[in-house]
């Protein structure tokens, strides 16, 4: 096997996140779900957009809050997503190649508008988010490179993106193209309700081999085995994941193989201020960990690093540099 010119490819939603701070009451009379992500339409993020208080706008979406990690961490990475060559495309464009991250896929020129997702942060640091997915829905097998994605160590997908047709089906030649060439693909379940709405298909993609790494938090893994019962849920997901990480807020989080099921600490921290992009950047810590050759233990502390660094600041991307951080706390990469 050649060696990789990424340690991480993301594949996801290309989203500008406009994230203001809002009052409970104020999502109680936006009719908002508080902690949950909703879909809405263009309309409705209009609406939304004129009701919020000041925003602040930044690139954003799941899996590219993830690459974005994993370049902070100083990991070669490069991210697959669709964006209008509007405004907002031009701002996500930007964000993420500064970032240091290779960003490749063309802009369309009609169509949806560039995604954009609201996100409110109340006072407890919970994020409640509106996404209208515009133009990130688009993106098809074409938009796949075949060698860029064979020089991947790992492939990320993001489970978000699993709503389009098209989008799967570039999801499922991307980790062919991957398998192909001996690399290693992940899925992140990404959110409760959307294992709600593809728990078979999620499952078939574990069972078959489809993904190697699957991350998950308890929510989701509850979810996605329709139980209540967390060690129930760890232990069908032993059977059937040949790695899986399940993170667990203040709990930490446990790493799961075939072998057994290995519990780390959270990192400490002084205040949660904004707990979005907590399972996007410990996802970051963990791949660049693995793509770096480190055990799973070290992988899982790198990755509760990045989630506490982000969870302490407003924005779901680092603050500081991440390389620098693991350095301080003992893990070098």
């Amino acid at each position: 096997m050649t060696a990789s010119r990424y340690d991480v490819l993301g594949i996801g939603n290309a989203i500008v996140d406009v994230i203001a701070r809002a009052e409970d009451d104020f999502l109680i009379k936006q009719g908002m779900q508080k902690g949950g992500m909703a879909l809405i339409d263009e309309a409705r993020a209009s609406a939304i957009y004129e009701a919020m208080g000041p925003a602040t706008e930044s690139s954003g979406g799941s899996a590219a809050n993830t690459i974005v990690g994993v370049a902070s961490f100083g990991g070669h990475a490069a991210f697959v997503g669709k964006v209008r060559d509007d405004e907002l495309g031009k701002t996500f464009a930007h964000d993420i190649r500064a970032a240091r991250v290779a960003f490749t896929t063309p802009a369309n020129s009609d169509g949806p508008s560039t995604a954009r997702c609201y996100i409110m942060v109340t006072p407890d640091g919970e994020r409640t988010m509106n996404t209208y997915l515009g133009a990130a829905q688009d993106l098809r097998p074409g938009d796949i490179d075949e060698t860029q994605i064979g020089s991947a160590a790992v492939v990320y997908l993001e489970g978000y993106l699993w709503d389009p047709p098209q989008a799967k089906e570039a999801f499922v030649k991307a980790a062919t193209i991957a398998h192909k060439a001996g690399r290693r693909v992940a899925l992140t379940l990404s959110d409760a309700f959307c294992v709600g709405r593809y728990r078979g298909e999620f499952l078939d993609l574990i069972r078959k081999g489809t993904v190697d790494i699957v991350f998950a938090n308890e929510h989701e893994l509850l979810s996605l085995y329709e139980t209540a019962d967390f060690d129930a849920a760890v232990k069908e997901l032993r059977g059937e994941a040949k790695l899986a990480v399940v993170t667990r807020s203040e709990k930490g989080c446990v790493v799961v193989t075939r072998d057994g099921v290995e519990a780390v600490q959270a990192m400490p921290i002084d205040k949660v201020v904004d707990v979005t992009g907590a399972g996007d950047l410990f996802a970051a810590g963990f791949l660049v960990g693995l793509a770096r050759g480190k055990d799973h233990r070290t992988a899982a502390r790198l990755g509760a690093l990045a989630a506490a660094e982000v969870i302490q600041h407003i924005g779901a991307r680092p603050a500081v540099s991440l390389k620098a951080l693991a350095a301080e706390n003992g893990l070098p990469l």
